[in-house]
């Protein structure tokens, strides 16, 4: 037995049965395909690091203004039941 007639028993990929590995080779409809395309393409780096940079900016920024709304509420002279006066920050009714 040669080499060759060895390689005859073994499947080749291009051989009918083969399949594409991951969600490229599974059958689907269009519709799937137009509403899940991230499933389908290739990673794209550069818009993943746009994506995650923007991001992490918009939640930055949020973040700098809830520290700069806390920073700005007001102090005020508060009365107690007994009396005394005392610095206190203004509040909402949601707190």
């Amino acid at each position: 037995m040669s080499g060759t007639e060895a390689d005859k028993g073994k499947e080749v990929p291009g051989e009918k049965g083969f399949r594409t590995p991951g969600m490229r080779g599974v059958t689907t409809t269009t519709m799937f395909r137009a509403f899940n395309p991230e499933l389908f393409m290739k990673p794209n780096k550069p818009v993943m690091v746009f994506g995650l940079v923007s991001i992490t900016l918009c939640v930055g920024y949020l973040g700098y203004m809830h520290a700069m709304k806390e920073n700005d509420q007001v102090l005020y002279q508060a009365v107690d039941s007994q009396g005394e006066k005392y610095m206190r920050r203004k509040t909402s009714k949601w707190d």
